[in-house]
């Protein structure tokens, strides 16, 4: 089982060349002396975020898309209204899809407590194209100073360390610094379509933002509408960029001819590229059915591929080279890349990529192989259920 493979320091002209080309392709400035703490599981995870909030003093603003019943959500709740009475401003957005399992009793007493709480797009009888078209964007901002974003949340199934089924893996990332604003205008982003006041004088403040670290962040919105997105920009980048190693860890992969094809040319051209998907706790085995039937070509090119064995593997993080890392919500497939509205981050600090790779590796060694010879033997059903759901594959 291969690891990183790290040689010496990271180059610098190496990171400008892949700032720059990013920067370009994208039209997105990156902004310098942030920090970004990575938080890795619900026992560092929701720590952090519960901290947060419970520091909050001026204003609180939350997305989610996943919103379910249980101690987390139930806990998150009382703080976000604890501090709403004490005379913060606090708004929470819910996609109205993926946060319907809310508890309706959690939702009325944050209102009472003088939380401002809003759909995106609920679906509607006469309007039904408008399920496909999600926020699956993961935000929380709390007095314009600190951010949170990620794979995470809030259901009980992300609590713990990942040591067990009922225990997600998940990455999240807690970020300070000039990034913050990329985060705050991706919450903005959504709330406008649930309310026409962007902010308020008196109470919205847009502080000139501190340099606490070293991190070049770039802030990267998808958007649903468009059947393209910037994610979709900044994968296809990423690939043709890479020099040495990419590792990819996604919760969905289903990725499009395009990209299937760019990473097999990265193999080809000698980049070792390694795949970190879920494996037999998979949450939605339709969708791993639907990227498995990738499985053979990538194999065929060199594509290193691993099943996470002791739980949902839920993280959604993408290095390059050693020297940079693509962090967020958006997953390697069809739906974030072409339906939902997705934030991620490029951050361009060795530290955090490194931190990051280790995560990797020690996932790696918890995972299985998937080796071609086993994977062109798959039974005759497999490839049967493959072939059905080709003609929906642009739907996950």
């Amino acid at each position: 089982m291969s690891g990183s493979s790290h040689v010496g320091l990271p180059s610098t002209d190496a990171t400008e060349r892949l700032r720059r080309t990013l920067e370009g392709v994208l039209g997105v400035p990156a902004t310098e002396g942030n920090r970004i703490d990575v938080l890795r599981n619900g026992d560092e995870i929701f720590p952090a975020m519960f901290e947060a909030v419970e520091s909050a003093e001026h204003t609180i603003d939350f997305l989610t898309y996943v919103y379910w019943r249980g101690r987390v959500g139930t806990d998150l709740a009382g703080l976000l209204s604890d501090r709403a009475r004490a005379g913060v401003r606090v708004r929470v957005l819910l996609d109205g899809l993926g946060a319907r399992p809310i508890d309706p009793d959690l939702v009325a007493g944050m209102i009472r407590a003088g939380v401002q709480v809003e759909w995106f797009r609920r679906p509607r009888r006469f309007r039904p194209w408008e399920v496909n078209h999600r926020t699956h964007r993961k935000v929380l901002v709390v007095d314009e100073a600190v951010g949170f974003t990620g794979g995470v949340g809030i259901s009980d199934k992300w609590l713990g360390n990942a040591t067990g089924p009922d225990e997600w893996r998940d990455t999240h990332f807690r970020v300070t610094g000039p990034a913050v604003d990329g985060l705050r205008s991706a919450f903005l982003d959504n709330w406008s379509e649930t309310r026409p006041v962007l902010f308020e004088d008196g109470i919205d403040r847009f502080p000139r933002q501190p340099k606490p670290g070293n991190c070049v962040v770039q802030c990267v919105r998808g958007a649903s509408e468009t059947g393209w997105s910037d994610v979709a920009t900044l994968f296809r980048t990423l690939i043709q960029l890479a020099e040495r190693e990419i590792h990819i860890t996604t919760a969905y992969f289903v990725p499009d001819a395009d990209l299937v094809q760019r990473l097999c040319d990265a193999a080809e051209r000698g980049v070792a590229v390694r795949l970190l998907l879920p494996g037999p706790h998979a949450d939605k085995r339709f969708v791993q059915v639907a990227g498995e039937s990738e499985y053979e070509v990538l194999l065929d090119h060199g594509v290193g591929i691993w099943n996470f064995q002791p739980s949902m593997l839920h993280a959604k993080v993408m290095t390059v080279d050693g020297l940079l890392a693509n962090i967020g919500s958006a997953n390697f497939n069809a739906r974030s890349v072409t339906w939902d509205e997705e934030i991620n981050l490029v951050a361009l600090d060795p530290d955090v990529v490194q931190t990051l790779d280790a995560h990797f590796q020690d996932d790696l060694d918890r995972s299985v192989r998937i080796r071609p010879g086993r994977w062109s033997a798959r039974s005759g059903g497999q490839q049967a259920i493959e072939s059905l759901l080709a003609p929906v594959r642009r739907l996950f």
